[in-house]
């Protein structure tokens, strides 16, 4: 399926101002290139609003003690691992089919900061207690994301679909979502909706979707445009 884009703009102001101002219009980066962002049928959370329901707080009890860590990017190529990119690939290739992304464009995301427009890696692990007795972090999953201070961009997640526990996915956003909040950000964007599949993301607090011209908090209506997947509908 082609992806939603009503207009694409390419900016060279990278300035929190200016990209949140981007943001408030339904834009958001693309891995497409440096200052590359499209508008689409944008989802984000009003963090003021937000907090956690029965449903997410029984899917963090259910990924256990699993923790995320934010680390900047770009990431110095002596600290860049290739096995981050080789789980982002199996993710991709295993979830969206061939093709969908590359090894290499996952490290571009993460190590080359003049073709990515994203400034952190959320990193998830689980600690591993080894026959030493000494306790080690063993990573499950990663997120590429854009924050600042105002908001935070959730873009590329990927997790090890062998070795995570069920529901991780999930988990791994709502625990992003979460630190957002504590930090005092404001807004906390999820990407596009323009799949049926997408309307996972409909069960927060604080939900609202561009409609093209303005924010929306009507959900049956998204949802009906979801269901009907035309994807240029606005």
């Amino acid at each position: 399926m082609p992806y939603l884009k009503w207009d694409e703009k390419i900016i060279t102001d990278f300035s929190e101002p200016n990209v949140a101002g981007m943001y408030s219009r339904g834009y958001l980066f693309t891995r497409l290139g440096k200052g590359i962002m499209d508008q689409t049928r944008s989802a984000r959370i009003d963090l003021s609003k937000f907090e956690l329901t029965s449903e997410n707080r029984r899917i963090l009890k259910k990924v256990g003690d699993i923790k995320p860590k934010k680390v900047s990017l770009p990431m110095p190529p002596e600290k860049y691992d290739w096995k981050i990119a080789k789980m982002a690939k199996d993710f991709y290739d295993t979830k969206f089919g061939p093709g969908i992304m590359s090894a290499q464009k996952i490290k571009e995301m993460i190590t080359d900061e003049t073709k990515s427009n994203f400034n952190r890696l959320l990193t998830y692990s689980t600690a591993v207690r080894l026959q030493s007795t000494e306790v080690v972090p063993q990573h499950v999953g990663y997120a590429i994301v854009y924050s600042v201070a105002s908001f935070m961009h959730y873009s590329y997640p990927f997790y090890d679909l062998n070795a995570s526990p069920k529901d991780i996915g999930l988990g791994m956003m709502i625990m992003a979502i979460q630190h957002a909040k504590d930090v005092g950000k404001n807004f906390f964007y999820m990407g596009s909706l323009q799949r049926p599949s997408d309307t996972y993301k409909l069960q927060f607090h604080g939900i609202e979707w561009f409609d093209g011209k303005k924010w929306s908090g009507d959900i049956e209506e998204v949802k009906r445009i979801l269901a009907s997947n035309n994807i240029n509908q606005p």
